[in-house]
Formats: structure tokens, sequence, C-alpha cells
């Protein structure tokens, strides 16, 4: 059966050759004898995969030596508490940059357990762009400033690390993480769900400053507590074994494929071609401004929904999947995360040609 062209947002594209190693190793796993599925993850086998895991995420994405580096469960979602959990004593403020839904999410769940307020918030404009560092001011008594760097459903994104004046900084890097140019030593904490750039779904990429363990207090739940996955290496409980190897692997791709830079070039020219397309003629109406496009999420519309209805079908016709924006806004969606080969988005760029030409 022939692959798609996948453009779903998430759970997203894999490099092929890295399901073709995962399809090999659930058999056996590195010449162990016993399948990835049913090894012990206090095997030897299987911390060699976890240490080979943490080691090539500091390489490509140059984490501080000194910051702790886990997998956990619960995705993203979980981190939304997780973080003010660890990080916030009771009435404690944070402050946060709401530019999405995803954003909108976070300070809910903070503000379970302390002040948290968002200094700036594009809700009234239809999330359509994030701040510029002049546009807010964090609080003298903030624990810290909390962003999302990248917002799939409306395709907007950061284009550099926002101004934390002075406070640490917390952020979801979930769907643009090694994908485009990041500072992890200018955040004190951040977290991503696997699922778009850095393999499946049921595990999440969660990299902690010393000061970010350092406020962890006391008395937490085990599995909330960032100091108990700390020191047992991620492994307190059986974690997404599956998950942590395909991680390893995608890193070790992305190595053998030049890295953060290159996975950087080769999204923004992807996403070059598709923007030069939705600006070509008015018939296409991307949502974000210009200076705020997303890299890994394309989001615009059409004419009118039933135009939007056809456009899905029809792609879908043509091998093309996952471009049906998300359920809250509508529209067209396309993610275009590093396993996106170039050729699909050329692919896309010619079927909306002879779709305009049919119907504009």
């Amino acid at each position: 059966m022939a692959r798609l062209h996948n453009f779903s947002a998430g759970p997203a594209v894999l490099p092929v050759s890295v399901v073709e190693e995962l399809r090999d190793n659930l058999l056996d796993l590195n010449g162990s004898g016993i399948g990835l599925m049913e090894i012990s993850h206090r095997s030897k086998t299987f911390q060699a995969v976890v240490d080979g895991a943490v080691a090539r995420i500091k390489r490509v994405l140059s984490v501080p030596d000194d910051h702790t580096v886990l997998f956990l469960q619960g995705g993203a979602s979980l981190q939304f508490y997780m973080t003010a959990l660890n990080l916030l004593r009771p009435g404690e403020a944070a402050d946060y940059l709401v530019t999405g839904t995803w954003s909108q999410k976070a300070i809910k769940e903070a503000k379970r357990i302390g002040n948290a307020k968002a200094i700036w918030d594009d809700a009234p404009n239809n999330f359509k762009r994030v701040p510029g560092d002049d546009d807010y001011t964090v609080r003298d008594e903030a624990v810290f400033l909390h962003y999302t760097s990248n917002n799939t459903i409306y395709g907007t994104e950061f284009k550099r690390t926002p101004s934390s004046q002075g406070k640490p900084l917390v952020a979801d890097l979930s769907s643009d993480i090694a994908g485009v140019p990041v500072e992890i030593a200018k955040h004190d904490l951040v977290y991503a769900g696997a699922q778009k750039n850095l393999g499946p779904s049921g595990v999440t990429l969660v990299m902690l400053s010393p000061w970010a363990l350092s406020r962890v207090p006391e008395g937490l739940p085990a599995m909330l507590d960032y100091k108990v996955h700390a020191k047992d290496g991620s492994l307190y409980n059986t974690p997404n074994c599956v998950g942590i190897y395909v991680i390893e692997r995608v890193f070790a791709w992305m190595e053998q494929n030049g890295g953060l830079p290159a996975m950087i070039a080769r999204n923004e020219a992807k996403a070059g071609e598709l923007y030069a397309e939705l600006d070509r003629t008015g018939f296409w109406r991307p949502h974000a401004a210009k200076d705020c496009r997303s890299v890994m999420n394309v989001t615009w519309r059409l004419p009118s929904e039933e135009l939007e209805e056809r456009f899905v079908k029809e792609a879908k016709a043509a091998a093309m999947d996952g471009l049906k924006g998300h359920r809250s806004v509508g529209g067209i969606r396309a993610s275009l995360y590093n396993a996106l080969e170039p050729a699909s988005v050329s692919a896309l760029v010619g079927f909306m040609r002879e779709f305009e030409r049919k119907n504009g």
C-alpha cells in the first residue's frame, strides 16, 4: 500500500527509515533476542536506549550539561498542571503569554495552584499574532514567565525566544522543537509532546535547569514530582519504551542528516514554498499575520466552507491526508514537520493550483 502525503498535525509523519527500524526491533531489540514491547525497562539493553536518547538530545539541541532530561507520560496537557505544581507555592504569581488554545489550557491549570495571569492575550484578535518583547510587562512578583512557542491550531509562532525580563522562562515547545532555532539554555523548563517532530504519541520530553529542580516542594504525589523522575532517570515507573526508542532513532536520523541546522533550512524551504502559493492570489486566505507565521503549521481559509470541504475531500483522493483545520476553527491546515518530505509540499502546491483553476 502506498503511503499518503501526511500533513497531520499529530500524531504526525515519521521518517520512513525510523519506522523500518522500529518494525525490525519489535521482534528483537538491538540483538537482545527480546522484542522492544517485551523487554524489561530495567534491562541493560533498554537503559542503553535511554542513555543514547538523552545524549543525542543534548547534542542536537545544545542542552546545557547541568540540565536534566526526562521522558514522562501524559502529554503537554499534564505538563500544564505539573509545571505549576512543581514551580509554584500556593498563591504565588506566574505570568503567561496567551497565544492560542494550548496556552489557554496551560494558564487554566496553573490557576489551580497559584496566581496565574495572562499578561498578553490575543484572543480578541482570534490569535493572529504573537507578542513582541515590548508588548507586555512581567510582574515583579512573578516566579516565571510561560509561553507556547508554536500554535498548531492558528498557525502562529515565536520567531525568537521571548524576553522573560529577568525571570525564569518556561515553554511548551511541543510542535516546533528540533525544527526551528531553539535556545534551550535560555529556559529553565521546557516540555514537548513527542508526537510532532520527535516521535510517537504517549511520551513527553521535559528538560529542567537546576533552578527548576530546586523549586520542587516536598510531599508531591510521586508521579507528579520532577525530583522523583529525575532521581530514577525517567524509570520510576514503566515508561513508554516504544516511544523512547523512537525518539532516540529520530534524533539519530537528525544527526545523520545534518542536525538541527539542516532541519531548520529544510523546514523554512518547505514553508516558503507553501506560503508563496498562498500569497500568489486572493483565492487563499492565510490566517496568521505575516511576521508571525508558523514554519510548522500553515493555516488558511477558502472563500466558503463548501469549498474547504471540497478541498479536503479532493486532496484526500489525491493522496494528501490531514489537511482539515482543527475542529475549533475550521479551514485548512498543513503541518510541515521535520519528517515531511519536500516533495509532499510540492505535490500540495500543484494540487492547490489546479483546485484554484477549477474553483477560483
